[in-house]
Order: structure tokens, then C-alpha cells, then sequence
């Protein structure tokens, strides 16, 4: 079943970055289903420096993060890796969690085709490879979550507080301080967390 609007509309962000995990990530290209279980994830708020929108700065780049949840923030990474994340809370409030790896679930071959020859652990353990695999580019920026493109379900797993990982976010030391909030959000010894 899709996720309800009212999942991504919530004010806490980390609380949806956690919630997350366990739901599944589907894509539909031209007809083709691929999808993978979210194992890994990461929270940004406007309040603190690791975020794209810091002090409420909109830019042409991070527009779509000040509209309503439930939509798609997808940008280019070091001019080569499309980032997907989930816009979360109200209109005007900046937030949105990075979803960093998926455990495959279906579309494993149409993966492999996208991304080539890599080891089956490789195939969707990092945001950019991710975004590879299940066929999401720049194009996907600002799409509805519950669209027909793509969408996020609750499939039933469930991830125990002794699953759950916490730790501090990944590749944002220029963030001062706020690089050491514990915004990341795993599955604890998932093989498909990045490393």
C-alpha cells in the first residue's frame, strides 16, 4: 500500500528519516518495476548547515524542499551521481531525508543493465547508485511520492529499536557542528548499507 500524504506532512524529520526504513522504494520507466527495501537514510532540516536550504536560503536548485511533503528533491551530486530524497513537512518548512541505500527487491536484472557489472552488494549501497539502478535522474525532481512513477510503500517489515543504527551523516565536515548531529538512520549489518 503507497504511503499516505500524511506520512511525509509530519514536523519531525529525523522521525520520518527512521520511519523509512523498511518501506520500499518502487520506480516505474516506461513500464518497467524496480524496487528495493530503504535501508539507509539520512535527515536535513533548514535549521542546520549540512542542509542545501540553511537559514531558509531557497535557490532555483533546492525550490521543491520549501513546498508540502511527499515530494521528490533530486539533485547532481559532484556533477555525476542524481541524490534522491524524500521532501518531508509543510509548505515553507525546508526538510527532507537523503535515502542513502536499498536492499533490492524487484527488477534485479533490469539493476544489473543500468549499472553494469558489479558485485550483487554493490548494486544499490550508495545514494548515487541507487538512483542508477531504479532509473531516477534530475527529470524525477519534484514528482508526487504516490504518483504512478514513483512511489514508497509500507510492505510489512518492521526495524526493532536493536536493528536500528544511529550515527552521524556522511560527507558533511563543512557543516561545523551540525556534521556530528546523529541524523543518519541504518539497518543494522544490512549488506546493502553504504560503507
Amino acid at each position: 500500500m503507497k504511503l499516505e500524504p500524511s506520512f511525509y506532512y509530519r514536523k519531525n524529520v529525523t522521525t520520518v528519516a527512521r520511519d523509512l526504513l523498511g518501506k520500499a522504494l518502487i520506480t516505474n520507466v516506461k513500464g518497467q518495476i524496480s524496487s528495493g527495501i530503504i535501508v539507509e537514510t539520512e535527515a536535513y532540516s533548514w535549521k542546520e548547515r549540512g542542509c542545501h536550504a540553511y537559514n531558509g536560503r531557497k535557490t532555483q536548485r533546492n525550490e521543491v524542499m520549501f513546498g508540502a511533503g511527499g515530494k521528490a528533491y533530486v539533485y547532481l551530486c559532484y556533477g555525476m551521481h542524481h541524490l534522491f530524497n524524500v521532501v518531508t513537512n509543510r509548505e515553507g518548512i525546508a526538510e527532507a531525508v537523503l535515502v542513502r541505500a536499498v536492499e533490492p527487491l524487484e527488477g534485479i536484472d533490469l539493476m544489473r543493465k543500468r549499472r553494469g557489472d558489479v558485485h550483487a552488494h554493490q548494486l544499490t549501497s550508495g545514494p548515487g547508485k541507487l538512483t542508477r539502478a531504479l532509473g531516477i535522474d534530475r527529470s524525477w525532481n519534484g514528482k508526487v511520492l504516490w504518483n504512478d512513477d514513483v512511489w514508497l510503500e509500507d510492505i510489512g517489515r518492521k526495524v526493532s529499536g536493536k536493528q536500528l543504527e544511529v550515527s552521524k551523516r556522511i560527507g558533511i565536515d563543512y557543516a561545523g557542528e551540525d556534521a556530528n548531529l546523529l541524523w543518519r538512520f541504518s539497518i543494522r549489518d544490512n549488506k546493502w548499507v553504504s560503507r
